[in-house]
C-alpha cells in the first residue's frame, strides 16, 4: 500500500511557532509516524510542479492524506478533479483539520463545508462513539487534547455514512469530527483535530487514528463495475 501526504507548506513557511512545532513540515510528521507504522509514503506539497500531485503520483497511491488551510483556492481545478476521479475508482482520502474547506472535499461533499470556529487555546475531547469501527482500534473511550482549535455546530456536511468520533470543547460546542463516506469506490474519512500552532499530530492516540483510517481507507481487491449496455445474463 503506498501512502501520499499532501500539505500546503504555506504556514511553516510564514510562522515561525509553526516551523517550531513542525519542524519537517506538518505532512513530514505524519509522514513520520505512517511510516514508523510500516506503511510506504511519500509527501507532496502545493508549489511543485502539478502540486506534487502527477498522473504518476495518483495512480501509484492507494490513500491520499489531505492537509490545506490558506491556499485552497490556489489547488488547481484540473488537479482537484483528478483527484476526486481517482477518489471514485477506488484511492482512498483522509482529510484533516481545516481540510474541510478544501476543494477536493467540498466537490466530494456537494455541501459548503461550513462550521464554527475559534482559537482559545481550549480543552478538546474526542468521545469515540462507535468503538467496535475499525478506525477506532487501540483506543480508549475517549481522546483528550490540552489545546485544540474549535470546530463546532453546525457543520455543513452530508450525515456521515459512519459517525466514529464526536468532539467536546471547553467552551460548550460539541463537533461531528469523525466521519466517513464512501463515493463510487472511495472510502474518505474526515478527522478534525490537528491546528497547525498545536503539537496534535505528536499524540499517540491521534497518531493511532490516522494510522487506523489510512488503513480502512485502502482499495478493495475488486474488479472495477462494468456499466453502460449490457447483453443479457439470460435467455430473454
Amino acid at each position: 500500500m503506498k501512502i501520499t501526504v499532501w500539505n500546503e507548506n504555506r504556514h511553516e513557511q510564514k510562522n515561525p511557532r509553526v516551523k517550531e512545532v513542525y519542524p519537517n513540515g506538518i505532512h513530514g510528521a505524519i509522514a513520520g509516524f505512517l511510516e514508523k507504522s510500516g506503511l510506504d509514503v511519500t509527501c507532496a506539497t502545493l508549489d511543485e510542479p502539478d502540486h506534487g500531485l502527477t498522473e504518476d503520483v495518483l495512480n501509484q497511491t492507494d490513500v491520499l492524506v489531505w492537509w490545506g488551510h490558506i491556499a485552497h483556492d490556489e489547488v488547481r481545478d484540473e488537479i482537484v478533479d483528478k483527484v476526486h476521479d481517482r477518489v471514485l475508482n477506488g484511492m482512498g482520502l483522509i482529510v484533516l483539520h481545516s481540510g474541510h474547506f478544501s476543494k477536493i472535499f467540498k466537490k466530494l461533499m456537494g455541501t459548503s463545508c461550513n462550521l464554527k470556529w475559534r482559537e482559545a487555546d481550549e480543552n478538546e475531547r474526542l468521545w469515540v462513539i462507535d468503538p467496535a469501527h475499525p478506525i477506532a482500534e487501540g483506543l480508549g473511550e475517549y481522546i483528550d487534547l490540552d489545546k485544540e482549535e474549535m470546530y463546532g455546530e453546525h457543520f455543513d456536511i452530508p450525515t456521515p455514512d459512519e459517525l466514529v468520533f464526536v468532539s467536546w470543547f471547553a467552551g460548550g460546542e460539541i463537533f461531528r469530527s469523525g466521519c466517513t463516506y464512501r463515493r463510487g469506490q472511495g472510502k474518505i474519512f474526515y478527522f478534525q483535530p490537528g491546528h497547525e500552532t498545536y503539537p496534535t499530530y505528536y499524540h499517540q492516540d491521534i497518531q493511532q487514528v490516522i494510522i487506523n483510517a489510512v488503513r480502512w481507507a485502502k482499495p478493495s481487491p475488486r474488479s472495477k463495475p462494468a456499466y453502460g449496455n449490457a447483453k443479457p445474463l439470460e435467455k430473454i
